[in-house]
């Protein structure tokens, strides 16, 4: 360790400026003279910089781009600065991470989550999960955006490689050491650029990104003053074990349904359940009666029976009852014998009932929700290969090389012959996986006692995390700090007809920056929220009822007016 006095001023800047818990105090920017897009190309950081065990940082690349799109799509100039981040392990891959410099700063910053297993740099000039499509993202907005690969790079499947967690570090990182990794390197070249630490930093993502973003709330609150979490992926565990019940389930002897029996049984759910929440608009808004209510079994679709005759399998006009079955598994909990490091024994069902699973049309962008859902291959041992528009089930994917990396370690073990709910030898590395992959904290009163806030929103029709989940948390929350407590710093919505990123029903845009923004910084708790719809309807509103309530028709007024909605509970 050097000593003080043989640092540069320019060092001592870095140093200061990663620190989680800085000397100076709050309201105090400075840090030295700023950086220009060419001086940081040689920028490095010792291992001293960053708050978790590494190799040090450095800047590998420096780029300035040029002001592009125009109204909401509109960016100006910025300075793209990629790095990596020097692994502890010679045998870890790096963290490589991009930071994004707006020309014309607001003084703020914003990091990105990433998705499925990871192992790809989110798009830092993006807009947020489901942001407002009228409002410009947040390097439009002029933050600083960051964001890494999680700690490895993923081959052909992207977020669907989970070779990485073969190395404790690699796995390490993606669990989510990478993100305090990647923050303190990203704001000490924010810091040096502009010659001052950002007066806020704010996180953003959905799904995997989601649980980040909590996991950011919960781990290093003094780190963020902010987190918006889109359908989150916060108890991954215990979702890869449902992953692994369907998908044995679907690999049952007739027991997939393709496509086109995908679509019977969305069509048969809208016939049942669209009118519970008062009128027929094309989304299941009162989900939770729609889930007591609709049964495959005694269903009908355009005045037929869903079920086949006799329930053998009868062509794609009907469901067999091995794919009823599928449906119903789905739709149920998962119920372990045996409790989980953070103390669960269940997963959730998934609201499958008015979910798309991948029917192959109604959407523009069905080729992302097929890929997202059911895909195009029943699953099976070995895993059917991710090639062009041929896709076995995501969360079979998912759970193959979860068994294979994260649990096993043996890349021939049949993931097919790992019983879910009772994993034998296997048991106590699940528990531990559990410990070191979820966000188990539920006590967050450090990051309330600062000031933080959370915003959480989960699409009803989401068919890869489960609303029941984000439920789910939202009790352990208030189970361990009360109601009172969370009314302060958060707040979770449910929006029907949404899946996961995208929506068949309903697609969703919601300015939940804006709102996070107004309440950190103003003490503005969000109130009357509105989510619009971009695509299947483009422009219609409902208002964003923060859960257990949810949109009900007034029964006069527009169907494509918030206002013709108000949010009950019942």
């Amino acid at each position: 360790m050097l000593h003080p006095a043989l640092l540069s001023p320019f060092l001592i800047a870095l140093l200061a400026a990663c620190s989680s818990a800085p000397e100076k105090p709050a309201n105090d920017q400075s840090a030295g003279t700023p950086q220009s897009c060419s001086q940081l190309r040689e920028m490095t950081l010792p291992a001293a910089a960053i708050g978790l065990p590494t190799g040090g940082a450095r800047v590998t690349a420096t780029d300035t781009v040029a002001a592009s799109g125009e109204g909401a799509k509109a960016i100006g100039a910025y300075c793209k600065v990629s790095g990596e981040i020097s692994p502890v392990d010679p045998a870890a891959p790096a963290i490589r991470f991009q930071v994004d410099l707006p020309a014309q700063w607001n003084g703020k910053a914003l990091m990105f989550g990433g998705g499925g297993y990871d192992g790809t740099i989110p798009d830092v000039a993006a807009n947020v999960p489901a942001g407002a499509a009228t409002q410009p993202g947040p390097l439009g907005r002029g933050y600083a955006t960051f964001a890494s690969d999680s700690g490895h790079q993923a081959n052909a499947t992207t977020s669907r490689d989970g070779s990485f967690g073969s190395n404790d570090e690699a796995l390490r990182n993606f669990a989510g050491d990478a993100l305090k990794k990647t923050r303190d390197a990203a704001l000490a070249i924010v810091t040096a650029h502009y010659g001052k630490r950002p007066a806020r930093v704010y996180f953003a993502g959905g799904s995997t990104g989601g649980r980040e973003a909590l996991a950011m709330a919960s781990r290093w609150h003094s780190d963020v003053d902010g987190v918006i979490a889109l359908y989150p992926a916060w108890n991954a565990v215990a979702l890869n074990l449902q992953f692994g019940r369907m998908t044995q389930a679907m690999a049952q002897p007739g027991a997939y349904p393709d496509a086109a029996k995908r679509k019977l049984l969305f069509d048969a759910a809208m016939a049942t359940c669209d009118r519970l929440d008062g009128v027929a608009d094309g989304v299941i808004s009162n989900v939770d009666a729609c889930n007591a209510r609709f049964d495959p079994a005694t269903a009908s679709v355009n005045g037929k029976p869903l079920r086949c005759e006799g329930g053998s399998e009868g062509g794609d006009g009907c469901l067999s009852d091995a794919q009823i079955a599928t449906f119903k598994v789905f739709s149920t909990p998962l119920e372990l014998p045996y409790p989980l490091a953070s103390g669960e024994t269940r997963y959730p069902g998934f609201n499958t009932w008015g979910t798309d699973w991948g029917t192959g049309t109604g959407s523009p962008f069905q080729a992302i929700i097929q890929t997202l859902g059911l895909g195009t291959e029943q699953p099976a041992n070995p895993m059917p290969a991710v090639s062009g528009k041929s896709s076995p089930p995501y969360h079979s994917t998912f759970w193959d090389q979860w068994v294979r990396y994260f649990v096993t370690r043996d890349v021939n073990f049949n993931p097919l012959a790992l019983d879910p709910l009772r994993p034998g030898q296997y048991q106590a590395r699940v528990v531990a996986l559990n410990g070191l992959q979820d966000v188990n904290q539920t006590d967050l009163s450090a990051f309330r006692n600062k000031g933080g806030k959370i915003l959480i929103a989960h699409g009803t029709a989401d068919a890869l995390v489960s609303t029941q989940a984000t439920r789910q948390y939202l009790g352990r929350l208030q189970k361990a700090m009360g109601q009172d407590q969370l009314e302060g710093f958060v707040r979770y919505y449910e929006i029907p007809g949404y899946g996961h990123v995208f929506g068949t029903a309903f697609n969703a845009s919601w300015d939940s920056l804006t709102a996070l923004e107004q309440w950190v910084e103003q003490g503005k708790a969000p109130v009357d929220q509105i989510v619009v719809d971009t695509t299947v309807v483009p422009g219609r509103s409902r208002p964003l009822c923060r859960y257990p309530a949810w949109p009900q028709y007034r029964g006069s007024g527009s169907v494509n007016e918030a206002g013709s909605f108000v949010c009950v509970v019942r």
